[in-house]
């Protein structure tokens, strides 16, 4: 399956960025970039490594609580990569995944460079899409630890936009057809198993979501009669059925808090108890979209605690 690399890729919560580069910086430049010219790779080039850019700190500016990523040289395992130059280099590019203009996927690809793990997550987002600066500082703070990660616009451009009335939103949500959706996802891990992940050291595939995005988690899992995920991570899941519990062969982290009307507790502990493997880590007092989103500083503390549940799980199911 063929994959566009578009030049000029966007980096999360950053201007577009050009390619050209300092000396001496970990980062691309912040100069205007040119209009982005697409390249059509083959199948069989796995890397995309041209017409990418180094990414820089999102959180410096786009986060309400700025911190750096959590970065230490015990996590960066097997390597002499010290915390900044880490989190520093990772490569971000935008693609387009499929054969055609009408099935095609677009996507934003997050590569570690020195610390790269061989394995890959695919990250399912919310309801306002992949461009989201939340989305893709979680995205890029996942790849700071090693991973290769693709987060798609499961929405074909049309997120969720939160100066919309909320009276439209049923109406938007019926247009995300299951179907399209589904295929959409189905799109993205064939590419990644037959082409991606080809080259890599590690062929395991992991998959996370939030809110809508963990509605389809639990949906794909359930769909993947080949046991392509190793492992996932479902962040306060709406939608979800609970029914597909026993269908699910991957091991599943279900993460929510017990203020979420989105997400209810019942469904979460009926899933971890029909799905093999699975385990709920329920904080109390949080409510939707914690995780990536924190409103206070209450919040941020049990983010920060989820994200590091998060990551043991992959690490646990990926690569130890």
């Amino acid at each position: 399956m063929a994959a566009t690399a578009a030049a000029g890729a966007v980096c999360p919560s950053l201007p577009r960025l050009s390619l050209r580069r300092d000396r001496g910086a970990a980062c691309c430049s912040l100069a205007p970039a040119t209009t982005p010219q697409s390249t059509r790779l083959s199948p069989s080039v796995s890397s995309l490594q041209i017409s990418c850019c180094h990414v820089t700190h999102p959180w410096r500016q786009s986060r309400r609580f700025q911190y750096k990523p959590r970065c230490s040289q015990a996590e960066v395992a097997n390597s002499t990569v010290d915390d900044d130059e880490a989190c520093e280099l990772v490569r971000g590019t935008d693609v387009v995944i499929g054969q055609s203009d009408d099935d095609s996927v677009r996507a934003y690809l997050l590569e570690a460079v020195k610390n790269n793990n061989g394995t890959c997550v695919l990250l399912l987002s919310d309801i306002f899409g992949f461009e989201d600066s939340a989305t893709r500082d979680f995205a890029y703070r996942i790849a700071c630890h090693g991973y290769n990660v693709l987060v798609p616009d499961l929405f074909r451009g049309n997120p969720w936009k939160k100066s919309l009335p909320m009276d439209g939103f049923q109406a938007w949500l019926a247009e995300q057809g299951p179907d399209r959706v589904a295929g959409d996802i189905e799109t993205c891990r064939k590419w990644l198993v037959d082409d991606f992940l080809q080259a890599a050291a590690s062929k395991k595939l992991g998959v996370v979501g939030f809110c809508y995005g963990g509605g389809r988690l639990v949906e794909t899992l359930a769909r993947d009669a080949d046991a392509c995920f190793c492992a996932g991570v479902c962040f306060y899941g709406s939608r979800m059925d609970a029914s597909l519990g026993a269908r699910i062969a991957a091991p599943v982290l279900f993460v929510c808090g017990d203020g979420d009307p989105l997400c209810p507790v019942e469904t979460v502990r009926e899933l971890e108890k029909s799905a093999r493997g699975a385990k709920a880590a329920v904080y109390a007092g949080r409510g939707h979209g914690f995780a990536h989103r924190p409103g206070s500083l209450e919040d941020d503390g049990d983010a920060e605690n989820a994200f590091a549940l998060m990551k043991s799980w992959l690490h646990e199911h990926l690569i130890s």
